[in-house]
């Protein structure tokens, strides 16, 4: 990872031991002009973040804020890591000594050293969550239009003065809402962090009738109504019932209808609106899904399933690090055909958690949309998906059965379902029993890394009603230490045929992609090529290397942090929130290499780049590897960070702090 690089040769003209550098096994090819030690970049970027913003910078900091880092605000070392990238003991993050050895290659007579790596997650990380910034909050029926009375009165925490609130108010981070040049509203009033584009006189929240009323761009939202039912347990799933009794007997249930072709075609509606429960108008931005009436809970009838023919398409894994919603806009501008939302928990969302039901959101760019679940029994899987068949608006649904964390797996879901066949069956067979769009499964090659389970289970899931599987070529013991087994999943397209096959791993260039199509897979899916360059999509249909300059990237950050303000709202909780899913996903980017800098195209997904200085001030500083320099980037688009704010990213193996 970009974390454990080690030390490129010193910057040169070109000498012969600043090639040897970019010759590393598994290390970047960088032409050698560009290649420098990790004291001189961060002396480069020190030195030009103290010195005034340029145009480009200007225009994306409105304010003019100073963006070099305060001394308070940088991060400081852990005490077991060095600020060169090593442990204490004198290795890389990679496990190699100062000398380039591994441990094992040690001279004999050496006594090995303890190896420590930074790998896994940061769980002792800081969960500062983003209210902790906003001291002083405004009562949310004064925020709303019109206000209401308060339900709490004297009892109410939040404040409920406008004029003490705005005096108490941080300063605006920029001129500009995007909220309101957008929808012609902000619905978030006062408390909006640029407020000024939109507040009249005595703190009044300016509407452009001119605008109109918009149609809401995002659907999938939870409905009040709906929320109390499923918190009263007042839903009732006979379907799921019909289901689960059929399979505990040991029938099976028999196979769905066919639907006419007709309703195939693409803008077809997704169900009949007298089943999908009321859909309630929206007064924000998210169309809601409306309360179940008892008609729709009793009512049984065939499955009518639809098709899903999404051969050759490209398609974008349900990432959970960057946001997924805004993040899979992005990906949509640049070609991604089909795009699934992040990974929710099926118990979860039976209880109403909105913070589960947000993750089943789908934005109206979106033409081919997913919902992915988790889940480790058939009684909950089924009666989830049921629900979801009523009131969600999707193209299919598919089943985690690749997730390798812990905290799944050790419950029974996740990959512990590839060893528990008889519940996957079970989940497999009742959830596509009660769903009218297609079933699809993403798996990986196994648990241990040397006994592959998947070849085994495709020709069952075919028949136990999946529509199409997603294999992942590594197993859950081996994450990401090695490279994808395309080998292997080209055995598995034969296994799953006529079952349609996706390959996913590795796959960061269009000729990664080629040479994935050439195992047989009916379509590839990109995970964390995405993360690196989201633009791979355009690459990959049009068949070329995109030498994307360092503006045209910030500008796609820019836009990321303009669809996160549409998504978590522009108040201090939305602006932090859009900001920590920024930085979570520069830990990704920082290790993309520019084209024009690559000694050799393309680069690989499991090489890390070394230290080089770009070609220019901002392609360097989206290279840095050190999250003080990402939170500088984020105030570039997002103003100033709070006084007290700290990030540390989810995976450490991703930054050195």
């Amino acid at each position: 990872m970009a974390e454990g690089a080690t030390e490129a040769p010193a910057e040169s003209g070109g000498g012969g031991d600043s090639g040897a550098g970019a010759l590393e096994r598994g290390v970047a090819p960088i032409k050698p002009q560009y290649l420098t030690t990790k004291e001189r970049f961060h002396e480069f970027l020190e030195a030009k973040g103290q010195e005034k913003p340029s145009r480009e910078t200007e225009a994306g900091d409105p304010g003019g804020n100073d963006l070099g880092e305060p001394e308070a605000k940088r991060i400081r070392l852990e005490d077991e890591q060095t600020g060169d990238g090593r442990t204490e003991d004198g290795q890389t993050e990679d496990g190699r000594t100062e000398d380039g050895r591994t441990e094992e290659a040690a001279e004999p007579g050496e006594q090995p050293q303890a190896q420590k790596r930074a790998r896994g997650q940061n769980k002792g990380r800081p969960h500062v969550k983003p209210t902790h910034y906003d001291k002083d909050r405004l009562c949310p029926s004064l925020v709303q239009e019109p206000a209401t009375q308060c339900a709490f009165g004297a009892r109410c925490r939040f404040l409920h003065d406008v004029g003490r609130y705005l005096a108490a108010k941080p300063a605006d981070l920029g001129p500009r809402c995007v909220l309101f040049e957008t929808f012609g509203r902000c619905p978030a009033g006062v408390t909006c962090r640029f407020a000024g584009a939109h507040l009249g006189p005595g703190g009044r929240n300016l509407v452009r009738q001119e605008q109109g009323v918009q149609a809401p761009p995002v659907r999938n939202g939870l409905d009040k109504a709906l929320q109390q039912q499923l918190r009263k347990r007042q839903v009732r799933f006979e379907r799921a019932e019909q289901a689960l009794r059929q399979l505990s007997r040991g029938q099976l249930p028999g196979p769905p209808s066919a639907v006419p072709k007709a309703t195939e075609a693409k803008g077809a509606p997704a169900q009949d609106p007298q089943e999908l429960g009321t859909v309630a108008p929206a007064s924000g931005p998210v169309q809601t899904c409306g309360a179940l009436t008892d008609e729709d809970i009793v009512r049984l009838r065939p499955c009518e399933k639809r098709r899903l023919d999404i051969s050759g398409k490209l398609y974008l894994a349900p990432l959970t690090t960057c946001g997924n919603l805004p993040f899979r806009r992005i990906c949509k501008r640049f070609g991604a055909d089909v795009t699934c939302g992040e990974m929710a928990v099926c118990t979860n969302l039976l209880q109403g958690q909105t913070s589960e039901w947000a993750l089943l959101r789908r934005h109206q760019c979106e033409d081919i949309f997913g919902v992915q679940l988790e889940g480790a029994f058939p009684d909950t899987m089924t009666k989830c998906a049921e629900l979801l068949n009523r009131t969600v608006d999707v193209d299919f649904v598919d089943i985690n059965v690749g997730c390798p964390i812990d905290l799944v797996y050790k419950k029974g879901g996740g990959c512990a379902l590839m060893q528990r066949s008889g519940k996957f069956q079970q989940i497999v067979r009742g959830m596509s029993q009660v769903l009218d769009v297609p079933l699809t499964v993403k798996l990986r090659t196994g648990v241990q890394e040397r006994t592959p389970l998947a070849h085994r289970l495709l020709p069952e899931l075919r028949t136990w009603g999946a529509a199409l599987v997603t294999l992942h070529g590594r197993s859950r013991e081996q994450r990401y230490t090695k490279l994808a087994d395309w080998r292997y999943i080209e055995q598995c397209v034969a296994a799953a045929s006529p079952m349609p096959l996706f390959g996913n791993g590795d796959i960061l260039s269009y000729e990664d992609a080629n040479r994935a199509m050439q195992t047989g897979v009916a379509g590839v899916m990109i995970a964390r090529g995405a993360l690196l360059k989201p633009w791979l999509f355009t690459e990959i249909k049009e068949q070329r290397h995109w030498d994307i300059s360092a503006s045209e990237r910030l500008d796609i950050l820019r836009d990321f942090t303009h669809y996160g303000l549409e998504h978590w709202g522009s108040d201090t909780q939305g602006v932090e929130r859009t900001r920590r899913f920024l930085l979570e996903w520069l830990s990704f980017l920082c290790r993309y290499v520019p084209v024009g800098l690559l000694e050799r195209l393309p680069q690989r997904l499991n090489e890390r780049p070394p230290y080089f200085l770009g070609r220019d001030y901002l392609e360097t500083l989206l290279a840095s590897q050190r999250a003080a320099d990402w939170i500088r980037i984020s105030e570039m688009l997002l103003g100033p960070v709070p006084h007290d704010f700290v990030f540390l990213p989810k995976h450490k193996a991703n930054a050195y702090k």
